[in-house]
């Protein structure tokens, strides 16, 4: 049977699941304490579909019938039983079902919970996560095992994350009904006034941009993402082979097209912005007052960069990016474009610091540009020993190749399950 480590991520099919067939989730215990556990279904936004898509002890069936409780024993043991039974057929639930999420919680310090076996079973069992009293601390709640859809595939991760507050803070957040009082003893993320229209600001300030700021808000309100403050950073591959990107404009366009979301997301409209070859440099902040022709006047242009050889050390940037945001000491998310063109190396040193960051409110997007070898840019998904999956990858041949709107949905297209899932496990605060 496949052991799921805290933080590991897989397709179902990587633990000999067919997610075309019944699966059952059971739930084994040793607690002396009473404690519950209930299934979210949730969309694409991370939020409930509604509250009859709770299941739980007293709701014990989906509406589409496709989760059940089959089996519920609310007593406190003090030896090994079976809590809970659940049955799924994730191939008959309803498309705007985007994900099952699976949560404990209690009245009392989850520390009291002795231990907690989760198996996925098909006939035999699959796969198991085990949780021991340690990985509950003092909370009331923990965030357990999570099934998801991904670019068209069922996959599993053991989140295994406390949560602050009890299950009412669960519901609250999963945009479930909550009585007033519970709302308030939640602690619910508190909601951004909303902030000037990003098109008046271009208009403002950089008007040759305010057709981009269209498309970007297009992207940012069907997401609910037009009030978030964040930081916005860009990673720039400078290596010898990507001479033709720079000299024909694209990686400039690159600026022009993320600079709107960096008006959106922070307070000082900019963007953080590093090159890297043999060794990092950070350029400074790219904002509107500079960033017409940044790629050619910033530390006196891309072709005088001092980056050492023009190789690749992907990891020696990330490690810079990663410090950056620490020494700031970082209070809000930071969305990271990473541009790319291949010969990707050193993935030992890129797995290890995507570990680190991982606890850290910082989602890497990546994106390879014209070229090839992409190397662990493009399995980093499936990585394992992770607290949570903080990036995302895509490629393109040609930045001319896509439009803008096309362009904004693909960056944007994990960032807020990626925001929702960092808020659930307290990598970000309300």
């Amino acid at each position: 049977m496949n052991q799921l480590t805290i933080g590991q991520r897989t397709p179902l099919k990587k633990v000999n699941i067919d997610e075309n067939a019944l699966i059952n989730v059971k739930f084994t215990r040793q607690s002396l304490i009473e404690i519950d556990i209930s299934c979210f279904a949730l969309d694409a936004a991370g939020k409930l579909i509604n509250d009859d898509y709770m299941v739980f002890y007293n709701q014990p069936v989906s509406p589409c019938q496709q989760i059940n409780l089959t089996h519920y024993d609310a007593q406190p043991s003090a030896s090994k039983s079976v809590q809970a039974e659940f049955e799924i057929n994730l191939s008959k639930l309803p498309i705007n079902i985007d994900s099952l999420f699976f949560v404990l919680s209690a009245d009392s310090p989850l520390k009291q919970v002795q231990s907690l076996e989760i198996a996925l079973c098909q006939q035999s069992p699959k796969a198991q996560a085990v949780y021991q009293s340690a990985d509950f601390a003092d909370l009331q709640a923990s965030m357990l095992l999570q099934l998801y859809r991904k670019n068209g595939v069922w996959r599993v991760a053991n989140v295994g994350q406390g949560f602050n507050g009890g299950l009412a803070a669960v519901v609250q957040h999963f945009g479930g009904d909550v009585g007033e009082e519970e709302t308030k003893a939640a602690g619910a993320p508190s909601v951004d006034k909303p902030k000037v229209s990003l098109e008046k600001v271009m208009l403002e300030k950089a008007p040759k941009l305010v057709n981009l700021a269209k498309k970007a808000t297009v992207s940012l309100e069907k997401r609910q993402l037009q009030s978030l403050t964040a930081k916005v950073a860009l990673v720039l591959d400078a290596t010898g082979s990507m001479n033709r990107q720079y000299k024909q404009g694209r990686v400039q366009e690159v600026v022009n097209r993320l600079l709107p979301l960096a008006v959106s997301f922070d307070d000082d409209q900019a963007i953080d912005c590093w090159a890297f070859g043999e060794h990092p440099l950070y350029l400074g902040e790219v904002g509107l007052n500079n960033f017409d022709d940044f790629i050619n006047t910033a530390e006196g242009g891309w072709r005088d960069w001092t980056l050492g050889a023009r190789t690749n050390n992907e990891a020696g940037v990330m490690e810079m990016v990663t410090k950056f945001y620490i020494a700031q000491g970082l209070d809000v998310p930071a969305y990271i474009l990473f541009i790319s063109d291949g010969g990707v190396r050193d993935s030992k040193g890129i797995s290890k610091i995507m570990a680190q960051a991982a606890k850290l409110p910082m989602f890497w997007q990546f994106v390879g540009l014209g070229g090839k070898n992409y190397g662990i840019l493009e399995s980093l998904d499936d990585m394992e020993g992770r607290v949570i999956d903080n990036c995302n990858f895509f490629e393109l041949d040609d930045l001319n190749d896509i439009s803008e709107e096309d362009l904004y949905e693909k960056m944007l297209e994990e960032f807020p399950g990626w925001l929702t899932e960092a808020w659930q496990i307290g990598i970000i605060s309300s």
